[in-house]
């Protein structure tokens, strides 16, 4: 992929372009985003293992039971009958 002597000329360009004094604050926040990352990329898969498993669900108080009839309402509108306008031959 890359040899010695292209990672050479690339920090040396990095050094140029930030100096210095810059390189280790920008090391440590690269350090701190890349610990960010693997800490948020742990939580989604956690959290992608744990939602594909239905069993492990936290119980719930007592299931809900409605009891009742089942009635048909009406409509408020009468549905539409064809007339002889609309009715065709």
């Amino acid at each position: 992929m890359f040899g010695i002597s292209e990672i050479a000329i690339i920090l040396i360009i990095v050094v140029l372009v930030f100096g210095a004094k810059k390189l280790p604050e920008l090391a440590r926040s690269m350090g701190k985003s890349a610990r960010i990352l693997k800490s948020e990329a742990r939580a989604m898969k956690h959290d992608g293992d744990s939602s594909s498993t239905p069993d492990e669900r936290p119980p719930t108080d007592s299931p809900r039971i409605v009891e009742g009839t089942v009635v048909d309402t009406p409509s408020p509108h009468p549905a539409a009958q064809p007339t002889a306008e609309t009715r065709r031959p």
